[in-house]
């Protein structure tokens, strides 16, 4: 049975950036005494912080990155939040904010997406709505230490793909001279101050013509930690490969794809990735929300440059990952995990 029929927003939906639209509502939780306060609607896109808040000092704040999906059958709904939900949770542990429990995050999800169903793009545009829940401290101190209290929010925004040609092949560089995360910091965590240390490597890689930079481990400066934006996969024969590192993002769609990989009958590795073993691989792939695959055509590694498959073309298997993971967030295909979250609008 198809979903009700919504109004649209109108949008050039094919030819939407990877970037911010304003839409209709946000939703807003406050943390004070001890508990979160009950979710409220709100259709202002700004926020009032005290000017000595420890999210703007000390950086205590975490965020996540999720979307909607308009399904092929007129219904809307969110890929996986459950598993952003308690990625957030141990983001916040970390970084002591007080958790924010799954019921309450996914509910949250539910009801901006809901609230602003007209901008969930029409299915077959290639076009999703993006979803960024994002926690901050806003009590207000000035000595370095937690905050007392705390605003959750979380807006929408419909986004196209996120490199203009879309699921086509990119090259990148391997970059030794910075690092994005300390041995024993917090890279397995959703937190600002790991994308703004990585803002360095990544416009040093944008000077040289490259549009993703690749980090090494911070410590040996010897295996592969993760792209500037997004995971990293190997494709060596029938094996999908991904590295094993306390120091690298856990990539929900990275999780994924090693369940469709494991389907496809491959055989799924995590482990350390020597990045002279990148030579040996056929494919290669920088993965995450925004771009589900990015292709990597090649990767330029010193004076050395690792190259894979065909010039300008993406590899089988990529392909072949890439299309199930998509055609399950939209329906599709049949969703036989339980990944999607419905939501009625």
């Amino acid at each position: 049975m198809k979903g009700k029929k919504i109004k649209k927003a109108k949008l050039d939906w094919g030819n939407l950036p990877f970037g911010y639209v304003k839409t209709d509502f946000n939703i807003r939780y406050v943390y004070k005494n001890g508990k979160w306060s009950k979710g409220k609607m709100s259709a202002d896109v700004n926020i009032t912080l005290n000017m000595a808040v420890p999210s703007l000092h000390y950086g205590q704040q975490a965020f996540e990155g999720l979307k909607a999906f308009e399904t092929v059958d007129g219904k809307i709904a969110a890929f996986r939040p459950d598993e952003n939900a308690l990625r957030l949770q141990r983001s916040c542990k970390r970084i002591f904010i007080p958790p924010v429990p799954t019921d309450m995050f996914v509910d949250a999800v539910k009801r901006v997406v809901a609230a602003n169903a007209r901008f969930v793009p029409p299915h077959g545009t290639g076009a999703s709505l993006y979803i960024r829940p994002l926690v901050i401290g806003t009590g207000a101190r000035v000595g370095l230490g937690p905050a007392d209290e705390y605003l959750f929010i979380v807006f929408v925004t419909p986004v196209g793909p996120y490199y203009k040609g879309g699921f086509k092949p990119v090259k990148a560089l391997v970059v030794e001279e910075f690092d994005r995360t300390a041995p024993l910091g917090v890279g397995d965590c959703k937190v600002g101050g790991n994308y703004a240390a990585g803002l360095r490597g990544s416009e040093y890689g944008h000077d040289k013509g490259y549009p993703i930079v690749l980090y090494l481990d911070p410590k040996e400066k010897k295996f592969i930690d993760e792209f500037s934006t997004s995971n990293f996969i190997g494709i060596k024969g029938n094996t999908y490969i991904s590295p094993e590192s306390d120091t690298i993002l856990p990539s929900i769609t990275n999780k994924s794809l090693a369940v469709i990989a494991a389907e496809m009958g491959m055989a799924v590795e995590k482990r350390k990735v020597d990045i002279e073993e990148v030579a040996a691989f056929d494919e290669v792939g920088a993965v995450g929300t925004a771009a589900v695959i990015t292709p990597i055509s090649s990767i330029k590694y010193g004076d050395r440059e690792f190259t894979f498959g065909a010039a300008g073309k993406v590899g089988p298997v990529s392909t072949k990952l890439y299309e199930r993971l998509t055609k399950i967030q939209t329906g599709e295909l049949e969703d036989t995990h339980g990944w999607l979250c419905g939501i009625k609008a």
